[in-house]
């Protein structure tokens, strides 16, 4: 089945988790809003289809076949079993989606640090509210996710194996994800966290060298991070 995924086509954000997934298992698959000039206006007219019992309520959604699915953990928990990217008992399914939604929530922390009143407002409108949020993204709520995070991947398999199973997952690619999205954002602040978390941090390194991953990355499919998506680089929020 040829996979049709939905999301603005600038910035990596939400969407690339999916990307990831589906770059790995090298699936066919087309980013509609990047094809062409079209291909924005094809996600709109399906977000907004009066037709549509289900309609989406926002990007990344996914369409296969005759469903569309949205939110990117719930679009994982489909892709996964699909993919070879989920684990074969119904338990630890379970279990790698309630990871994601975690992931899910580290990603709005993430975002917040650098959006803490509203997304409706620019970074300039909201600089001391950030200043604020960033700190205590810095000092308590990014040391604490990626520790637990850490715990998770020791319990499962030790340093250096993964985070659900024997085998990889989404979640792996995920926690890849935000590994180099923090390495940008915050880089002093992954500077002094890193030497706590090594089983992420090898687990990140090996995803990267994986060959369809390595070759998605390497690619023009793979948008820069800029200060545009999720993962923004302020140096301010970063700290001294």
């Amino acid at each position: 089945m040829r996979h049709e995924l939905f999301y603005w086509p600038s910035i990596q954000g939400r969407g690339e988790f999916v990307r990831l997934a589906l770059e790995e298992a090298g699936a066919d698959y087309v980013d509609v809003a990047r094809e062409g000039e079209g291909g924005m206006q094809t996600m709109l007219d399906l977000m907004e289809n009066p037709a549509l019992k289900r309609p989406p309520f926002a990007p990344p959604f996914l369409r296969a076949g005759r469903q569309i699915i949205a939110q990117t953990a719930n679009i994982l928990h489909y892709l996964g079993p699909r993919l070879g990217l989920a684990p074969d008992s119904e338990t630890n399914r379970i279990w790698a989606h309630q990871l994601q939604l975690t992931v899910e929530d580290f990603v709005v922390d993430i975002h917040d640090t650098h959006h803490p009143v509203g997304s409706n407002l620019y970074y300039e409108d909201q600089r001391p509210e950030a200043r604020r949020r960033a700190e205590f993204f810095r000092e308590e709520r990014a040391p604490e996710l990626l520790n637990y995070f850490e715990l998770v991947l020791q319990r499962n398999s030790g340093v250096g194996g993964h985070m659900v199973g024997r085998s990889l997952s989404y979640v792996d690619l995920s926690m890849f994800q935000i590994v180099t999205g923090l390495r940008y954002a915050f880089p002093k602040l992954m500077s002094r966290l890193e030497p706590d978390i090594p089983g992420l941090i090898a687990l990140h390194d090996r995803a990267a060298k994986r060959p369809n991953l390595a070759a998605y990355l390497a690619s023009e499919r793979r948008l820069p991070f800029s200060e545009e998506g999720i993962f923004r680089h302020y140096p301010e929020l970063d700290g001294a």
